[in-house]
């Protein structure tokens, strides 16, 4: 049983809940201009010119439309059905000639990619309160670096991608602690004098 393809899995599915499309699109232009992946099977159509032309364009649209106020809640709200799936398909494609369990891969891909998704749509409305929706691009770019980076890390140094996983989810967890925290503690504010 090969391990690190559980680490690989985890990586790259945590990397979809972040941004769905990054992880299909790097795991396929890795196993097409490099020697760090192979693909066998359905999965190896992920480095066909066509495949990799489609991933990028709709990378592209999603990449684009979470910049855009209003645009980035309707594609988080669409990507919780989203996110699972391409978690399991880039699970599943990276680990296909190794020796693992592809019904744990399947869970763990649903797993990451929805705990990463779901992480990623609690912060973001402290984003929009606190900035006004001005800061959501920002944040939406350091989500889309971080799935960018951690889809490379998972297929090319698995165990740093599981530990950065770890990490990431640790943070996470502290930042929205305190932001409810942060939440709770502020007095209401009335629009109109209270009542005497």
């Amino acid at each position: 049983m090969d391990v690190v393809g559980y680490f690989t899995a985890l990586g790259l599915a945590t990397a979809a809940g972040l941004n769905a499309w990054i992880p299909l699109l790097a795991t396929g232009l890795l196993a097409r201009y490099t020697n760090v992946i192979h693909l066998d099977g359905t999965w190896a159509n992920l480095e066909n010119t066509g495949v990799l032309i489609a991933l990028a364009a709709v990378a592209v649209v999603d990449f684009v439309g979470d910049k855009v106020p209003g645009v980035d809640h309707a594609l988080h709200a669409v990507g919780t059905v989203i996110a699972p799936v391409t978690g399991v398909a880039a699970a599943l494609s990276s680990s296909s000639a190794l020796d693992v369990s592809p019904a744990l891969m399947t869970i763990i891909g649903l797993v990451a990619a929805e705990t990463s998704h779901g992480t990623r749509m609690a912060i973001r409305p402290f984003s929009t309160v606190t900035t006004g929706g001005l800061g959501n691009p920002v944040v939406s770019l350091i989500e889309d670096v971080a799935s960018v980076a951690l889809s490379v890390v998972a297929i090319i140094l698995p165990v740093l991608a599981a530990l950065l996983v770890v990490a990431m989810f640790a943070v996470a967890w502290r930042v929205i602690r305190r932001l409810r925290r942060r939440r709770a503690q502020t007095p209401l504010r009335y629009s109109s004098a209270p009542p005497s």
